[in-house]
């Protein structure tokens, strides 16, 4: 199994040995799916059989991420957890249900864009605050700092331990799980002491925040969050932490996609000015310059829904999701799938197939518009944001989050590669291995796209 970018050589795999390729690691079963067709004939179709997950050994048991929803086994504590989840956020295509947290985008979008004003060489940095802004103002009740906030960079450790550790194959003790009884001081267990440093920044962002929303409930605060909203009805202490790891997991699940999405809009409008061009073009036209764009536009923006397709399109924000387990037994297209195969889906690999995607390296948000005899190619959220009952229950609000601040910050601002001695320095199309892959840094350039631009921010 390689330990880094193993989307790549699972793509190579099917040029040689088709689109369903099975290998045994130390009597584990292994399948990868190279297909959207074998993608969805197993995990959506045949869901109720193949939703649980591999024991994890490291990000799982080691560093506690078992408890959340994200690598949860299928059963009563995931069930629960996910039920809370849809319950507030809805269910794919549901927009209406996340209505009452516009309000919230569009002031933390106002804060974005305010922070990119003053410090447009530091944008990641932004994406990645006013993400988690919108989570811990949802799960919560908080409201990040401005500055430097404490919480955002408790989570954000503790996510990063996650991001390094859940991807098949990057450490061993996921291969060999005796491993993890190795002791600390063993001589080359240095990752057993990196786990118990994770394990103790993940317990500490699921309570941390937890700890303070309750309190906060407790003494009649106000506002819609999911803590506030649903901890006066959890009677058990088991109802009480199946809340507290809903919400934990809605932040897992939410801010780093966001962060890696609205990246990879940075870094294809640097490459691309035609396409910003005729997204602006569009906001200028429906928008206008005296406002800023709302959930409102979203029915008449077309062009800038295709080009937040094709950002999570062009590079998919976990290129290989997250591994799913089989319960039972199965055959398809006549192999025997024994229970507890574990299943890996090569979502890199789909958003990218030359039978779906024409020019599948290139950023056209054009392929996802009707018109001139044209048929939309495949919508990539089929697939981005998983499968069957694993998908992501947040994909309403990173939609819609992700729309409003690409709109916004084209509205705003133009983005143009660095100049330097006279020349362009267009940035590179590179990408960080792990469970969610960002754009590795680059520098581009940010400027209002005129002083009615500015006002509009500042005043």
């Amino acid at each position: 199994m390689p330990s880094e970018y193993q989307w790549e050589t699972f793509a190579e795999w099917k040029t040689r040995w088709g689109d369903v390729t099975s290998l045994t690691l130390l009597g584990q079963r292994w399948v990868i799916l190279n297909s959207l067709e074998a993608a969805v004939d197993l995990l959506d179709k045949k869901s109720a059989s193949y939703s649980d997950r591999p024991t994890m050994s490291m990000a799982g048991e080691l560093m506690g991420w078992s408890q959340a929803l994200i690598l949860s086994p299928y059963g009563d504590r995931f069930r629960d957890i996910r039920r809370l989840l849809h319950r507030y956020l809805g269910s794919r295509g549901q927009f209406d249900r996340i209505e009452p947290f516009y309000g919230l985008l569009q002031y933390e979008t106002h804060r974005f864009v305010t922070r990119l004003l003053h410090s447009p060489e530091h944008f990641v940095d932004h994406i990645r605050k006013s993400a988690g802004g919108i989570i811990l103002q949802m799960g919560y009740g908080y409201r990040v700092k401005d500055g430097a906030d404490p919480l955002v960079q408790l989570v954000d450790r503790a996510l990063d331990g996650l991001t390094a550790a859940a991807t098949p194959g990057s450490f061993l003790v996921d291969i060999v799980p005796a491993l993890r009884f190795v002791p600390s001081w063993f001589p080359g267990a240095s990752w057993k002491r990196k786990a118990a440093s994770w394990r103790a920044e993940t317990r500490a962002m699921a309570d941390v925040p937890f700890e303070m929303a309750k309190d906060e409930a407790a003494h009649g605060g106000e506002g819609t969050n999911l803590i506030g909203d649903n901890i006066g009805q959890a009677t058990s202490e088991q109802q009480k932490y199946h809340l507290k790891m809903a919400a934990a997991s809605l932040y897992a699940g939410g801010a780093d996609t966001t962060v890696s999405s609205l990246s990879t809009f940075f870094l294809a409008m640097a490459r691309y000015p035609d396409v910003q061009r005729k997204a602006q073009q569009e906001l200028d036209a429906v928008v206008k310059s005296d406002r800023m764009p709302t959930m409102a536009d979203y029915g008449r923006l077309p062009y800038i829904r295709a080009l937040v397709s094709e950002c999570l399109r062009w590079h998919p924000i976990g290129p290989l999701g997250i591994p799913h387990q089989s319960t039972e037994d199965d055959v398809y297209r006549g192999y025997f799938l024994p229970k507890g195969t574990v299943f890996v889906a090569n979502i890199w690999y789909m958003t990218r197939d030359p039978k779906i995607y024409s020019d599948p390296s290139e950023f056209k948000p054009e392929r996802f518009l009707e018109g001139d005899g044209r048929v939309p190619e495949q919508d990539p959220r089929y697939s981005v944001f998983g499968f069957g009952r694993r998908i992501c229950p947040g994909i309403n609000l990173a939609d819609a989050s992700i729309f409003l601040m690409c709109a916004t910050t084209l509205a705003l601002f133009d983005i143009r590669p660095v100049v330097e001695d006279g020349k362009e320095i267009i940035p590179e199309v590179a990408y960080t291995t792990g469970t969610i892959s960002y754009p590795k840094p680059f520098r581009c350039s940010i400027k209002p796209r005129s002083a009615k631009a500015e006002a509009l921010i500042t005043g």
